[in-house]
């Protein structure tokens, strides 16, 4: 018994500082994004897709929630694969920090084009067009698997493949064609 308490512990811990690294995570890039915005409208960027942008603050806080809360309410345990969706998550961040690393100023959650300015063709985006996006796909599914939370994931995971392929790459398409 005391080993099992142990083990739930252990997982419980690890739990809350994953839950508090991403909330973390997530505000200091709001803040960098609203940096970044304030520097691009000085620029003279143009900012597109608007009017879609909530969506994906919705999806990532219900993500959030989603998978702490199906956590919680299946007596939390890790997946028998944990350590697997735990590399996958650490890949995905590695890549996502990649991606805005190499974009520096330009990079945002909001879609700016600078009328003008070509897109960025180095770092990952040299192999991969959107590294940032397959990033985040990989991180909504990989987080709650860690914790056996599929439905978080199998629904956050589709969600955000609609978005991207149905709204948002489209939207950042036009306006490339527009500037």
């Amino acid at each position: 018994m005391h080993a099992m308490l142990d083990i739930h512990q252990r997982t419980l811990f690890f739990f809350w500082a994953l839950a508090a690294f991403i909330v973390a995570q997530r505000v200091l890039e709001l803040r960098l994004a609203r940096r970044n915005t304030r520097i691009a409208v000085s620029r003279g960027a143009v900012e597109y897709g608007r009017e879609h942008y909530f969506l994906f603050f919705v999806l990532h806080t219900g993500w959030m929630a989603g998978w702490i809360f199906e956590s919680l309410a299946g007596s939390l345990r890790l997946n028998a694969a944990w350590s697997v969706f735990l590399g996958l998550f650490v890949a995905a961040e590695v890549l996502r920090y990649w991606a805005i690393f190499t974009l520096g100023i330009q990079w945002n959650t909001r879609i700016f084009i600078l009328p003008g300015e070509k897109p960025v063709t180095s770092g990952p985006y040299r192999f991969i067009r959107h590294p940032n996006y397959v990033a985040v796909a990989l991180e909504l599914f990989a987080v709650p698997m860690i914790f056996d939370s599929w439905i978080t994931a199998a629904v956050c995971t589709l969600a955000n493949a609609a978005l991207l392929i149905g709204i948002r790459i489209p939207e950042e398409n036009r306006a490339r064609t527009e500037q």
